[in-house]
């Protein structure tokens, strides 16, 4: 699965703790695939980090808090800093060859009453995502399945374009929502130790 860590519109504290949370995950389940990062105001910050993980962090997703005086501004009072977990839809992986199936059928068009005796046109399923071509245009069936698969492979590249505009539109949108209070997990102090009982933590 595909998780974003984001700090919203918070400040350079926010932003550590999107790096801290990321290193934190990276220990705990070791397997966490970088894909993007959006540097912060701040030497080792990041405004948001997306990775891929073959675990389930679903359980992960909303709000996490980290418990820390600040360490950019020394005289600052707040303490509580929050980064959003959240999980963007999958890229659909588009399939190999083997998952097409071709079907051919008569032509119709101009040629007399043999013409429909003959099998030339030729219709491409690509049976994942239900996408459907095909081609009659040409005399022989070999140049209608090359037509067809042709067509099929500009669907595919467009729905491919499509799902990476949405991904991308999601994690904008989770990018700019962070919900403070019930955070799905809590971590403190600059060494970031996590907060196994979170009920006792008061979130101001």
């Amino acid at each position: 699965m595909v998780v974003q860590i984001s700090a919203g519109q918070g400040p350079s504290e926010c932003q550590l703790a999107v790096a801290k949370l990321y290193e934190a995950l990276q220990e705990e389940y070791g397997d966490l695939e970088l894909l993007s990062n959006t540097k912060g105001y701040e030497k080792g910050c990041f405004d948001s980090i997306r990775f891929q993980t073959k675990h389930d962090l679903s359980s992960l997703e909303g709000t996490v808090l980290w418990i820390s005086r600040s360490p950019f501004r020394e005289n600052h009072k707040r303490k509580n800093w929050y980064v959003d977990v959240s999980i963007i839809p999958d890229l659909t992986e588009i399939a190999s060859e083997k998952e097409y199936r071709i079907e051919k059928f008569h032509s119709g068009g101009k040629g007399g009453q043999h013409v429909n005796k003959v099998e030339t046109g030729v219709r491409v399923i690509h049976i994942p995502t239900g996408l459907v071509t095909q081609s009659t245009e040409e005399r022989s069936q070999f140049q209608n399945k090359l037509r067809a698969m042709e067509r099929m492979r500009e669907k595919l590249s467009q729905l491919q374009q499509e799902q990476k505009e949405k991904q991308v539109n999601a994690a904008w949108r989770e990018h700019t929502r962070i919900v403070r209070g019930n955070p799905v997990r809590v971590y403190e102090g600059e060494r970031f130790i996590l907060k196994k009982q979170k009920e006792i933590i008061r979130v101001k």
